[in-house]
């Protein structure tokens, strides 16, 4: 694996080390010491999540147009470093949204451009190894994120602003780390400039992806709702927090062999697999009210995650022209982003309306039929 790769890969998981621990936190916090609505949860994280992705497009944008990925990239993961300090002042549920749309809105900015430069840099019958490297590094952090989490909210008694503050550390040594990465110099490509948002221009089984990945992500509400869900079937909160934390050492495992198993069978069987993964999961939160089953079903959806995420990207690697991969990785981005937040309203929507199982039967159903129309018609 390139030099570059295993940076990026320690980028990520530095960050990841300070997102996770105030991931699983945000959620109880907003719900129980600041008594927000699920509805209001939905309304954060849809909010963030969609001007994220909408950021991802432009990022990756300029990116291709200027040959500049770096610059944006240490921009996006300064921001998020920026968003951890929101956190810490935040006394309202409105506090929070601000620290979660400038934490996301980094992401945004950094996103297409870190995955441009990961895809230049590996081999091409190799993708999958290096996303794949990439997701396990990043998940490592949020395993290492989460157990500190689990560690200092029992040792400091529920000191929730005492983790917010220590998540900043970790997140100011990513962004330190990010410049060692070494970009190749390349001229800007004013060819690009008449580069196709246009969606007939694209390779059809792109849009045929995308239309899938669109989808797939109106029933793939916000993972808050199934910390909500566990706190609302009576684990406590440091129980809730090594659920996430079950989820990710999970994730962890799967996330390298999956990458590298893509590159031998195919992207296809993986997604097709963790699609169907995702479905039974959210099925199975609907219809189940026992603690073991819970348990289960957090470490089968760190399967799913595992499974997909990194293949997804060496997907769009594979299919987009070398010289717009940033532009194609935020504009896959923006199309997910569009359903994100209709997707977390909808669900804190449905949980208020008719009960804690309705927004997972919608989900369950969609990841299956999503699973259905990527076996069907995908032919990467």
């Amino acid at each position: 694996m390139k030099r570059n790769i295993v940076i990026l890969g320690l980028v990520s998981m530095f960050t990841d080390i300070s997102s996770e621990m105030i991931y699983p936190l945000v959620p109880l916090y907003l719900t129980m010491v600041l008594g927000a609505s699920p509805a209001v949860l939905g309304l954060i994280e849809g909010v963030a999540e969609s001007l994220a992705s909408l950021l991802k497009i432009f990022s990756g944008r300029m990116a291709d147009r200027f040959a500049q990925k770096k610059p944006l990239a240490i921009a996006g993961y300064g921001l998020s470093a920026v968003g951890k300090l929101l956190f810490v002042v935040a006394t309202s549920w409105t506090g929070v949204f601000w620290a979660r749309i400038s934490d996301r809105l980094g992401k945004g900015v950094r996103t297409a451009p870190r995955d441009a430069i990961i895809a230049d840099s590996a081999d091409e019958n190799e993708r999958g190894r290096a996303f794949g490297l990439h997701r396990a590094l990043d998940t490592a952090g949020a395993v290492i994120g989460i157990s500190l989490a689990y560690w200092l909210f029992t040792r400091y008694q529920g000191g929730y602003v005492t983790i917010f503050w220590l998540s900043i550390i970790p997140a100011l040594i990513g962004v330190g780390l990010l410049f060692l990465v070494k970009e190749a110099k390349v001229k800007p490509r004013e060819g690009i400039k008449s580069f196709a948002f246009s969606w007939r221009g694209l390779d059809p089984q792109l849009k045929f992806f995308i239309a899938v990945s669109l989808l797939f992500n109106l029933g793939n509400s916000s993972n808050q709702f199934l910390l909500v869900k566990a706190g609302a079937l009576g684990f406590a909160t440091e129980h809730v927090i090594l659920l996430y934390l079950l989820m990710n050492v999970v994730y962890l495992v799967a996330a390298y062999p999956a990458g590298f198993l893509s590159d031998r069978v195919g992207r296809k069987r993986l997604l097709v697999a963790g699609y169907s993964i995702y479905g039974m999961v959210y099925l199975g939160f609907a219809v189940v009210d026992s603690s073991r089953a819970i348990i289960g079903l957090f470490g089968v959806y760190g399967l799913y995650t595992g499974l997909t995420e990194g293949v997804e990207k060496a997907l769009l690697a594979d299919i987009a022209p070398a010289q717009q991969r940033a532009s194609i990785f935020g504009l896959h981005a923006l199309v997910v982003g569009i359903s994100l937040l209709p997707a977390s309203l909808l669900a804190g929507l449905l949980w208020d309306l008719f009960g804690a199982a309705a927004p997972f039967w919608f989900g369950g159903g969609l990841g299956m039929l999503s699973a259905a129309a990527l076996g069907l018609g995908l032919k990467k």
